[in-house]
């Protein structure tokens, strides 16, 4: 059903609850890629807190002793680029809904694409500017006693797993912790520099896209497919697959089937990889440690080949991950990127396993989970978005991958999988 949401009153700024020290962060080669623009997350908890918005004000500001770096501000551009430590604080907005979750279809499987989510999380407008705070937070109350909590940050801040860790960090504050479990770490001296050939080529390209308004889906991809696919890879080809790698392969193939793609063009695929573990990243480290890996394929061997097919080019990319933090990769050699800036190309983030379902303000993890870039230029997916109490039997994804007119095909390819 409609539903209405009143803002108390403008964002207020939330600084750091005591004096934290001041100074420059330098800010590394991923940092600088993904500066300025913005991501949203939004989470919906069904079981009622105290106070929802004030208390999670309050514990915001503690949080933000402990990360404090999350309170400054950019300055500079390009490669001078920096973070400055100046307790300048975090966007603030506290709102209240006029129904229930449940009347308002936020608990609805799968979501419904007429729900207007927008007035559940702050937005920058499009690119983030050096003088806006690093993180904006918005948290709704609704009559049953839930609430929404939506985020938008500037990924060169941070990247989801940090999101996640800073967010699980709030939740502990709020539960009485009297500091965060892990120690956070924004700088990491001994972490080497990752190179980004992918994103160096396409930020000028993507740059100049404007944005599109791509269909929102909601998918479950079920657990029987799922099982079927992981033991039919396994028998295959004598190595195990994960929930990741068949679930993007499924949603990739069906949507090249949906546009109904030319067999002969490329169908380019691009995930981000958390490559913490790759790396020796220091435990409690949020700063951007991802690579973005490439998949190349023509649209007639994704839509043709069986899912189990289409997961091995996923599977062996993923395996060449520690090569392409070395190096530029093979793939660099032939990138297409007029193919990677196309309705053909898929860009992929998965939000399964970063510590997202972590994330606990007193009343146990979020039911569900939303993630978006602010501005969308080209077709993306969103894999194994954690969340508890919808009714699911499978891994559920959120994409934004299809025009409107492709919706129709896309949802009847997914359907085919059960």
């Amino acid at each position: 059903m409609p539903f209405t949401v009143t803002r108390s009153s403008s964002p207020a700024l939330v600084v750091p609850s005591d004096p934290t020290p001041a100074g420059e962060i330098r800010l590394t080669t991923t940092d600088k890629a993904w500066l300025f623009v913005s991501f949203t997350s939004l989470q919906v908890f069904a079981r009622p807190i105290h106070q929802p918005a004030e208390t999670i004000r309050r514990a915001l500001s503690h949080a933000l002793v402990h990360y404090y770096p999350i309170a400054g501000r950019v300055a500079g551009d390009g490669d001078d680029a920096k973070l400055v430590c100046n307790g300048k604080g975090v966007a603030f907005v506290s709102a209240a809904a006029s129904c229930s979750l449940r009347d308002a279809g936020l608990l609805d499987v799968p979501l419904e694409k007429g729900i207007s989510l927008i007035d559940l999380t702050p937005t920058y407008g499009g690119r983030c500017a050096v003088s806006d705070p690093l993180m904006m937070m918005q948290v709704t109350e609704f009559a049953c006693g839930g609430y929404v909590v939506g985020v938008a940050w500037n990924h060169g801040a941070m990247d989801g797993v940090g999101l996640a860790q800073f967010l699980t960090a709030v939740g502990e504050v709020t539960r009485g912790l009297p500091s965060p479990s892990v120690v956070s770490v924004r700088y990491d001296e001994s972490l080497p520099d990752i190179p980004q050939p992918l994103f160096a080529a396409l930020r000028r390209p993507l740059g100049g896209l404007k944005p599109v308004n791509f269909a929102f889906c909601d998918v479950t991809i079920p657990q029987t497919f799922i099982d079927a696919v992981k033991g039919e890879f396994d028998v295959a080809g004598g190595r195990s697959c994960t929930v990741f790698e068949v679930v993007t392969a499924a949603i990739w193939r069906c949507r090249i089937r949906a546009i109904n793609a030319e067999p002969g063009t490329p169908a380019p695929l691009v995930f981000a990889a958390n490559v913490r573990r790759h790396l020796g990243a220091k435990e409690g480290y949020y700063g951007n440690c991802f690579t973005s890996q490439l998949v190349t394929a023509a649209s007639g061997v994704v839509a043709n080949g069986t899912v189990s097919d289409v997961v091995k080019l996923i599977s062996d990319a993923k395996e060449r991950i520690p090569e392409s933090l070395t190096s530029a990769g093979t793939e660099m050699a032939t990138l297409d990127v007029g193919a990677l800036c196309g309705y053909n190309a898929l860009f992929v983030s998965t939000w399964g396993g970063i510590g997202m379902d972590a994330v606990d303000f007193g009343g146990g993890p979020a039911v569900r989970l939303v993630p978006k870039r602010e501005r969308t230029v080209v077709p993306s997916c969103f894999p194994c978005l954690p969340g508890q109490g919808t009714e699911r039997n499978g891994a559920h994804a959120v994409a934004f991958c299809v025009m409107q007119e492709h919706v129709e095909e896309f949802r009847a390819q997914l359907a085919s999988l059960c």
